[in-house]
């Protein structure tokens, strides 16, 4: 078997054991490679306990910029014996795997069609620290010197990196490279040369390297939220620790130090939207992060918010259920549950982010659409995006920008004897008028309750009181259109009679998918949809076409579900492409599964319609 060969073209994968220190050394690595001009896209996929099961750290290496997960592996780095079968498995054929030789293992153990390349890292690190926990440390820096070497990495990016990793740590700085250059010499003496290379370059530009959770915290210091209430869960424990940071930085008075913020980490989920309700409706702009288990404990309150109509804002980054599930692993299985969250007929609004930046912007602007509708919004983040570092565009904001605080009646609106009614819409766009507590001491005051009211918030269960409100909050859902971002249509060259739906994380895969399909003479026209209710645009798109794939990240097609309730799309016409076991989609599994549905509607590629063959 041929060995493969690449240039800035491959897939690394790390076997390790959780709790060994090895996701810094295995970052070191990543980051060397972007230093190097050359775009890289890491997903660290870890188990849910401190110590002792597998982890894996996927480094895709592609100067053309793809930045999902592809599939398969070039060079597995095998770490970790107990999951050593599995790990070689994944291997390509022609591909490398990267071992530690210190204990000799049977012929059988390996596989023909692989180049194997065997390095005593425990022997080294026995024979040169004492200290066992340096032994364990230093091995991970040692073969990252090693596959530097081997790859062909710039070493003075790479001691760069740790410089900076151990700034103010100078004891630690030079043990560190000094473990580097041991990988480094013992790869150029003992190890074989290999196919595979990382070629400076300048594909990265001004792209920066960024983690979803940081830049949603930073989107909500951007859009004015003074307030957030927690309970820590994984994978949004991050976000809520990133936002007190920013806060920290941007929130607190420069003369005083004073904090201009406050953050509870509350008793449990419920909890913390009730916080986030009081908060916001005395006027300041508040969220809440959590996941899946935490949207179902906020059930009642998120019902309260919607009916009371009063903002909210909450972050679900998304892990694979039900229950307990697999906390550490990513999906998109929330959607439904936040879509109708509370018991009764409600409907909320979603926003998609697809990497950092939007994970950013859509941060922000969640707040505004939340005080413009005065009701709960949802921003559906996930693992994938969450918690990995993710090329993207730089973050950009207007300073210009004023938030937008909906119809809210001021002190001079209420003296001038402006009439109010709490739920009475003047507007004809189901938003009402509300008042901040205090606004005016005699006028603007009205009555918050959950129960059903009339238009002057008044108590009543008269029937026609109860349907001209939820009529009324439809229409407002109906208007959200208006303040929520639209769907991205990516068309084909040649024009398709097929489309694709899509949205958040599953863009990166879906996107080398369909260029993989378009080079194969099957396009295909995809739409990425940003937010829930749909936009006309949604519906105009399956219209058009004759079929229309619906990828997502769950068991059930969730998003087809609604796109079928909601906006009443024939069933027959969307085709699922479903994938949740836990990892993030490859644009492989997207290709394969398209491509295998397209032969089955005897759809033949362009290129042998078009020459007869």
């Amino acid at each position: 078997m041929k060995p493969i060969a690449a240039v800035n073209n491959f897939v690394v994968k790390f076997a390790n054991v959780n709790g060994s220190g090895s996701a810094s050394a295995n970052t070191l690595f990543a980051k060397s490679i972007l230093r190097m001009g050359v775009p890289v896209s890491p997903r660290n996929i870890f188990p849910s306990n401190i110590q002792g099961l597998p982890t894996w750290y996927e480094v895709r290496v592609s100067e053309s910029g793809w930045l999902g997960r592809r599939g398969g592996v070039d060079l597995m780095v095998a770490m970790n014996p107990q999951t050593w079968e599995k790990d070689v498995a994944e291997v390509e054929a022609g591909g490398y795997l990267f071992y530690d030789s210190t204990k000799p293992l049977p012929k059988s153990k390996f596989r023909e069609d692989l180049t194997v390349i065997g390095m005593p890292l425990m022997e080294i690190c026995n024979a040169t620290y004492a200290d066992p926990r340096q032994r364990q440390l230093f091995k991970n820096i040692i073969y990252v010197g090693a596959l530097s070497t081997l790859l062909d990495i710039d070493a003075a990016e790479v001691e760069k990196l740790i410089g900076e990793q151990y700034k103010g740590k100078e004891k630690l700085l030079e043990p560190n490279v000094k473990a580097l250059h041991m990988g480094r010499d013992y790869a150029k003496d003992h190890l074989p040369a290999i196919a595979l290379r990382v070629k400076r370059s300048d594909r990265v530009g001004n792209r920066i390297f960024l983690e979803g959770n940081n830049a949603a915290a930073l989107g909500c210091v951007y859009g004015g939220a003074t307030v957030a209430a927690w309970y820590p869960i994984t994978p949004s424990s991050s976000m809520a620790e990133a936002f007190g940071k920013h806060c920290r930085k941007y929130r607190s008075d420069p003369d005083t130090g004073k904090a201009r913020y406050a953050i509870v980490q509350a008793e449990d989920e419920l909890a913390s939207i009730g916080m986030v309700i009081g908060a916001a409706w005395n006027g300041a702009r508040a969220f809440t992060c959590t996941s899946g288990p935490g949207i179902s404990l906020m059930q009642e309150f998120l019902g309260l918010a919607y009916f009371a109509e009063i903002p909210a804002v909450v972050f679900d980054v998304q892990r694979a259920g039900p229950s307990t599930g697999m906390p550490t692993r990513t999906q998109q299985s929330d959607i439904l549950s936040c879509a109708y969250a509370s018991h009764g007929d409600t409907k909320h609004v979603l926003l998609f982010p697809e990497d950092p930046k939007e994970g950013f912007e859509m941060a922000a602007q969640a707040f505004d659409v939340a005080d413009r509708l005065q009701t709960p919004v949802f921003v559906l983040l996930d693992l994938d995006i969450g918690m990995n570092e993710r090329l993207c565009e730089p973050l950009q904001w207007d300073d210009a920008r004023r938030y937008d605080r909906g119809k809210v009646l001021s002190f001079a609106d209420l003296e001038a004897g402006k009439r109010f009614g709490r739920y009475l819409d003047v507007d004809a766009d189901g938003i009402t008028w509300r008042t901040y507590p205090g606004t005016h001491p005699k006028r603007g005051s009205f009555f918050t309750r959950g129960t059903s009211r009339d238009r002057y918030a008044r108590y009543t269960e008269e029937g026609s009181a109860y349907v001209d409100n939820m009529q009324r909050l439809l229409k407002k859902f109906e208007t959200s259109k208006d303040y929520t971002p639209k769907p991205v249509l990516h068309k084909s060259a040649r024009g398709s009679r097929f489309g694709a739906i899509y949205f958040g994380s599953t863009a990166p895969a879906m996107d080398e998918a369909l260029a993989l399909l378009e080079d194969e003479s099957m396009p295909i026209d995809a739409l990425r949809v940003r937010s829930f209710p749909f936009h006309d645009e949604v519906l105009d798109f399956v219209a058009s076409h004759e079929h229309v794939f619906v990828v997502e990240q769950n068991r059930d097609g969730q998003l087809r579900t609604l796109l079928v309730a909601e906006a009443m799309l024939p069933a027959e016409k969307l085709t699922p492409v479903l994938h949740y076991d836990g990892t993030p989609i490859t644009a492989r599994f997207i290709h394969k599964e398209i491509a295998q549905r397209l032969a089955a509607f005897n759809v033949a590629p362009l290129k042998r319609t078009a020459t007869g063959e």
